[in-house]
């Protein structure tokens, strides 16, 4: 059974001068189809709509704190993969909307757990997370999965990314493209380095839903560490540990009936 027809939408442009073109003409064929614009973005809002490219989807995601509503993402951006529609296609899309022709898509987001021996931290990704030391210096880090020690690693970085960011960093590191209905998580290696001094893995590690990876840093210049996330970049000083795993946070998509996910691969990659 579909949702309710939405009443209340939030929109969320990235300003440029193509994307305020085509907020006023979204706002108008909601407006003729008797939905209320809000302001901001409440409890109240049915559905999201998001004008601009990835980059705007995923600095919407994180202003709105991972909001419950739906999202459909209009594209006036270049790659677009979040993104649903184009611009054309907004009033169809609106019809298909009322009459209850489209579907959801859960995406599970990942979560990082870090710790001083004091305080903890924790922050939150929908497309990856990457630990990485000080600019222009090696990590060092113990890794495990579980309660299993797997290795020490050595290179620039490590990239934990969902099946949502599969198609993202991930991919560009020779990561695997993973369907979204999959639950799982993939750790990639950065410039890993593998000598007779240094012993990483160079491949790709997939976990599952409950899968835990440790992280744990091997000198004291090691615990301050840059954590990446969706764009975004906080640095922690003396961290002791960290946790990575999928997080309980989720958002949902709204998709057209025409969804495919490999289709949508095949025509923005290949």
């Amino acid at each position: 059974m579909k949702e309710k027809t939405a009443k209340n939408v939030f929109i969320k442009t990235n300003g440029t001068p193509s994307s305020k073109k085509h907020e006023k003409q979204v706002r108008s064929a909601l407006e003729d189809g008797s939905f209320r614009i809000m302001d901001r973005y409440d409890r109240s809002c049915d559905l999201i709509v998001c004008i601009g490219g990835d980059g705007t989807f995923l600095n919407l995601i994180h202003e709105l704190d991972f909001p419950k509503a739906p999202i459909i993402g209009v594209n006036t951006g270049h790659l677009g993969f979040f993104q649903e529609i184009e611009p054309a296609e907004t009033t169809a899309f609106i019809k298909s909307y009322r009459s209850g022709n489209y579907k959801t898509q859960k995406m599970a987001a990942v979560d990082i757990e870090l710790s001083d021996g004091q305080k903890k931290y924790k922050e939150t990704g929908l497309n990856e997370i990457v630990v990485r030391g000080p600019i222009g210096k090696n990590i060092h880090l113990g890794l495990s999965i579980g309660e299993s020690f797997i290795e020490d690693f050595t290179g620039d970085a490590i990239l934990v990314a969902t099946p949502a960011g599969s198609t993202a960093y991930n991919y560009s590191l020779g990561g695997s493209i993973v369907d979204p209905g999959l639950e799982l998580l993939q750790v990639t290696p950065i410039a890993p380095i593998n000598t007779v001094a240094y012993r990483s893995f160079t491949s790709s590690i997939v976990l599952p839903p409950k899968g835990n990876l440790g992280l744990k840093p091997r000198t004291a210049d090691d615990g301050d560490v840059h954590v990446e996330f969706d764009g975004f970049s906080v640095e922690y000083e003396d961290i002791k540990e960290m946790n990575v795993k999928l997080s309980s946070r989720k958002i949902t998509l709204l998709r057209l009936d025409s969804y495919d996910f490999w289709n949508k691969v095949k025509s923005k990659f290949l």
